[in-house]
């Protein structure tokens, strides 16, 4: 399979008709079929399902997308690695942050070294811990900022030392909601909303206790992103466990948890990796 083939399969995949992903890619709809039928026959299967105005993926077209995504955008972030490469450092240093505090400390360092390197660029993306690792796992970003439990046996790290505090967000017109505090027995018979990672869930279920079976049969639902969880409380389906990150939310309190429940943060790094010249320099940056 060659680069600019998967490309065009992409491009495809995307607009969901050959005609416009040929204009979009510059090349005739005749060339651009001939491609994908050529693709199909080197691998032996289906990858869409064609019909009179558009074509959808198969099943195999949409494990091929989902690889051919990481094959390309490994491949274009090598090339720039590699074009940036020379005397002076320069480059860009992909990461992938959860919602921590610890990112104060993370974009101090960052900040500090674009001092000493001012033609190295960051580019941070806020998404899950799963997500994070594996695309750490890929060579699609350099560094992740994980929330614990994190297995840190397979990578090189460095925990940030700043402690994030769970907090339940409850509707400001809930019966909860005048409370200083909540207790697992607050909480253990209303709908819940649980982060994703099982690790957390797990967390969670330990700090309810003896109320740990019926807060699990509570679940309401589960979500990764603050953000996302403040609009499914005000919505009303459920009360969301969180980290508290300061914020303020129209409508939704965040009140503490009793007993205080405390997560740390850990930058990451994998140990031993291929990484350009920028990603290796501010690994020694981090734990100078």
């Amino acid at each position: 399979m060659e680069l600019r083939v998967l490309r065009y399969f992409l491009a495809v995949a995307e607009e969901g008709n050959i005609t416009w992903a040929a204009q979009l890619l510059r090349i005739s709809q005749p060339t651009l079929s001939r491609q994908l039928k050529q693709l199909e026959e080197e691998l032996g299967v289906t990858l869409f399902e064609r019909g009179s105005h558009t074509i959808t993926l198969t099943e195999e077209g949409r494990l091929l997308r989902e690889r051919a995504q990481t094959i390309v955008s490994l491949a274009d972030k090598t090339e720039f690695e590699l074009k940036q490469s020379g005397n002076d450092l320069s480059g860009e240093i992909a990461m992938g942050c959860g919602e921590v505090r610890g990112m104060t400390l993370l974009s101090q360092r960052m900040a500090a070294f674009r001092e000493q390197h001012p033609n190295v660029r960051f580019r941070v993306t806020s998404t899950t811990s799963d997500i994070i690792q594996e695309q750490i796992e890929q060579g699609l970003m350099d560094f992740g900022l994980l929330t614990d439990p994190v297995d840190v046996s397979q990578y090189e790290f460095l925990r940030t030392g700043i402690t994030g505090h769970w907090s339940a967000m409850v509707p400001g017109n809930h019966p909860l909601a005048e409370r200083e505090s909540l207790t697992p027995q607050n909480l253990k018979d209303v709908p819940l909303l649980f982060p994703v990672r099982t690790p957390v869930h797990n967390l969670l279920l330990n700090w309810f206790g003896q109320y740990a079976d019926q807060a699990r049969t509570n679940i309401a639902g589960y979500c990764s992103l603050t953000n996302n969880a403040v609009v499914m409380v005000t919505n009303g389906l459920g009360i969301s466990l969180g980290l508290d990150l300061g914020m303020c939310y129209p409508g939704v309190r965040a009140i503490p948890l009793s007993p205080t429940l405390q997560t740390g943060s850990v930058i990451v790094w994998k140990k031993q990796a291929s990484t350009s010249p920028a990603a290796a320099e501010f690994a020694r940056f981090l734990l100078g």
